[in-house]
């Protein structure tokens, strides 16, 4: 995302993510009577978050950084690929609604988990596939859905995701949250890069969007 913005940038003058934004990060939202929490990343978390939101049973999902050692670090941090963090995202969702076996097998759609350490144009180990379990049950499912995936031969080569035991998680800065639908259609990443994902992912979920994402 980083280098393909910054290309953009000096080519349009758009002001995108590489660009000076301020570094007044988001709040975690408060977990409401009866929600769940998943943790994943899967490169840009611009269209991750939106692919995962389109989701019924799911409230909110947060862009930040998991998987580091750091605490509360920046973007400009993250994307050294000193600070271990790879662009994750948070879901707040209503398990009555939407299993996590339900999201665990959306995130592998909603991505290319076969890419290591990359996703298409954004290389680094910030961009990697990868996802984190609370608890025993999480695991297995995690595991069990990549072996499923595997064998049914949807991507040509074996999934390298990640998994992980959840630590921390540390929301993005606020400019970052909701990116994909503030900005659609005036930053030329999001046509190129993000938006075929979500277009994918709608057609690949059909059955599990929300009712105005289906058309």
């Amino acid at each position: 995302m980083k280098k393909l913005m910054i290309y953009f940038a000096a080519l349009l003058l758009n002001c995108g993510c590489a660009g000076a934004q301020s570094n007044e990060f988001a709040a975690l939202p408060q977990l409401k009577p009866g929600e769940a929490i998943a943790t994943f990343g899967g490169g840009c978390f611009w269209s991750m978050s939106e692919a995962i939101s389109e989701l019924k049973g799911v409230d909110k999902v947060i862009s930040g950084y998991a998987g580091g050692s750091k605490a509360r670090p920046t973007y400009e941090e993250v994307g050294t690929q000193e600070t271990g963090h790879a662009e994750t995202v948070q879901v707040y969702y209503d398990p009555k609604v939407i299993s996590f076996q339900t999201l665990a097998h959306a995130f592998f759609f909603a991505h290319d988990p076969t890419e290591l350490n990359r996703q298409g144009p954004d290389e680094g180990t910030d961009y990697r596939s990868i996802v984190f379990y609370r608890t025993p049950e999480e695991k297995a499912i995690w595991l069990d859905e990549i072996k499923k995936i595997n064998a049914g031969k949807h991507y040509s080569d074996p999934i390298v995701t990640e998994v992980v035991p959840f630590k921390a998680f540390y929301p993005a800065e606020k400019y970052h949250q909701g990116y994909y639908r503030l900005h659609l259609g005036e930053n030329p990443y999001l046509s190129a890069v993000s938006e075929p994902k979500v277009m994918k992912f709608r057609k690949v979920m059909h059955d599990e969007l929300k009712p105005e994402f289906q058309k």
